[in-house]
């Protein structure tokens, strides 16, 4: 059985992209649109945080991160060679959310779907002490 397709959070929209070229990462997200192909990249060295997985264009430039509380996961997933592909699903003010399908299936983009909230205290359903966002859709 597949896993679900989930829509992720992509964070650090406003740090510098380290390329020579100077890339912007709000300008790129302003580039993609809801369907362009984004790849995912786990970075096991990087000194912030070794499950940190990056998230790229399908211009090959880089538009942030997989937020954290999910990287570990998805970076699991990645390694562990299972099948996947992702897509641009919409922009948001913390950056912009993808849409992550598994197992050969596709990633079907909701264009009127809301953008996932970076505060608990927006996230219907979340417990504003404990700091997490639920994802109905994710069996844990």
């Amino acid at each position: 059985m597949p896993l679900p397709a989930l829509s992720l959070a992509i964070v650090g929209a406003d740090f510098p992209n380290d390329d020579k070229s100077g890339s912007n990462r709000r300008f790129e997200i302003a580039l993609c649109k809801p369907g362009d192909v984004v790849h995912l990249v786990p970075e096991p060295t990087n000194n912030a945080d070794p499950n940190a997985v990056a998230v790229f264009s399908e211009r090959g430039i880089q538009i942030g991160y997989i937020s954290a509380e999910r990287c570990g996961r998805i970076g699991a997933i990645i390694r562990d060679g299972r099948d996947f592909s992702a897509v641009f699903q919409q922009a948001a003010p913390y950056g912009c959310v993808i849409r992550i399908a598994f197992d050969g299936q596709a990633p079907v983009v909701d264009l009127n779907a809301k953008p996932i909230p970076r505060r608990p205290e927006l996230a219907e359903g979340a417990d504003p002490d404990f700091g997490f966002e639920p994802d109905p859709e994710w069996p844990d």
